[in-house]
């Protein structure tokens, strides 16, 4: 049962109520469950969005929340009732951490605030992930990821020379929130082991999409000039884009004279690192189209895959430009542990590697309200007292 599931892992005996939704909180309480914390999921009573967030499907939920919710307990509570909100308040009782993404003023509309929390739980570590924060221009107002791509100027850098301003093709700005938060929930349970005292701890996915723009902002800071989109050539490095080859195209990511030295002799042109225009970074930089040029001509007539593997085989950083199969299948990805089986479930393992405390998958995401009664009844809480505010099927 639970409390053996919770006895391995770095955040062991850690306890988190998550009433986050959606990507961002979801992700981080993932996180912090793959090492070892107890998380309980909250769910409003029409559910978390994702779950219908597809195809594909699985049961009741969409891939979009499997990939996020594994190793988490499940329960509704309509928090929209003040019964609702007294049941959160006793979970809170014995908690560490409080994750919530309610819109800004919801809480503090049932004076469940975050100065109200933490005179009553001083312990409490409460992370808030929002668009913009509470405060300043922005404050409160709502935050999708797509909408803070274009807002926080990561869409103005991506994508074709003279092409138009692209999305990237992942959630990127939820999920480095989610890390974020992650980040401050471990920095303010770290403090409290000298304090005593949680605090409050808030990610947003504007300063995370800020947070981003390197090496662009730095560029900006010391030119004053504004970047526009280069494709997937890099601003400050050259060779560092894809170029095609006989079979897949290839990208080079040459950071230093040395693997420039070594590229050139691979491909079989020595001479090539000699050259006066190509010297130094800052050469090859100032010729960088000149120098393209060449090194789309000696990869021509060369296998992807095989100059990949000889290029990297001497110091070269570069790779193949691979689809999600290939990525999934990858032997390297196996062996890395990155693909999770449990049951018939299938996810995506930690990056983060312990040596005494590793990330476990113990339990396949939950069902909507799937352990409703566990959760309460161990907390002590009968639930036959809240039954008017706790849905066991999704009110859509």
């Amino acid at each position: 049962m639970q409390n053996e599931n919770a006895s391995v892992g770095a955040l062991a005996g850690i306890r988190i109520i998550d009433a986050s939704r959606v990507l961002g909180g979801p992700f981080c309480s993932q996180i912090l469950a793959d090492h070892g914390a107890d998380v309980i999921k909250v769910e409003p009573p029409m559910g978390d969005e994702t779950r219908g967030w597809g195809p594909p499907f699985v049961g009741d939920a969409a891939s979009y929340f499997i990939g996020v919710n594994r190793n988490k307990r499940d329960i509704s509570v309509d928090m929209r009732e003040p019964k609702g909100q007294e049941l959160l308040m006793r979970m809170l009782e014995d908690a560490d951490v409080f994750i919530e993404n309610f819109k800004i003023g919801t809480l503090e509309k049932w004076g469940l605030s975050a100065e109200t929390l933490r005179e009553k739980f001083p312990r409490l570590v409460h992370c808030r992930i929002s668009g913009f924060g509470a405060d300043g221009p922005y404050g409160s107002l709502p935050g999708y990821d797509a909408a803070v791509q274009a807002m926080s100027g990561l869409m103005s850098v991506n994508g074709e020379a003279g092409g138009e301003p692209l999305r990237m093709g992942v959630p990127i700005i939820d999920m480095v929130t989610g890390m974020n938060g992650v980040i401050g929930i471990l920095l303010a349970l770290q403090e409290r082991n000298r304090s005593g005292e949680g605090q409050f701890v808030e990610a947003t996915l504007y300063d995370s999409g800020i947070s981003m723009l390197h090496p662009h902002l730095p560029n900006y800071y010391l030119n004053g000039k504004v970047p526009g989109r280069t494709g997937n050539r890099h601003p400050n490095i050259s060779p560092y884009d894809s170029f095609k080859t006989s079979t897949v195209p290839l990208f080079l990511a040459v950071g230093n004279n040395r693997q420039f030295v070594t590229l050139c002799k691979v491909l079989g042109k020595p001479e090539l690192s000699s050259d006066p225009r190509f010297i130094s970074t800052a050469d090859r930089n100032q010729h960088c189209d000149e120098l393209r040029e060449e090194l789309v001509a000696l990869l021509a007539d060369k296998d992807g895959v095989q100059i990949s593997n000889d290029l990297m085989e001497a110091g070269v950083p570069c790779g193949p430009v691979r689809d999600i199969h290939q990525v999934a299948t990858d032997e390297h990805t196996l062996h890395r542990g990155m693909i999770v089986d449990i049951d018939d479930y299938r996810g995506t393992g930690s990056p983060v590697k312990l040596s005494r405390t590793p990330a476990t998958y113990r339990m396949r995401p939950p069902s909507f309200a799937q352990h409703t009664d566990e959760v309460l009844q161990e907390l002590g809480i009968d639930p036959a007292d809240y039954e008017g505010v706790l849905p066991r099927k999704p009110q859509h």
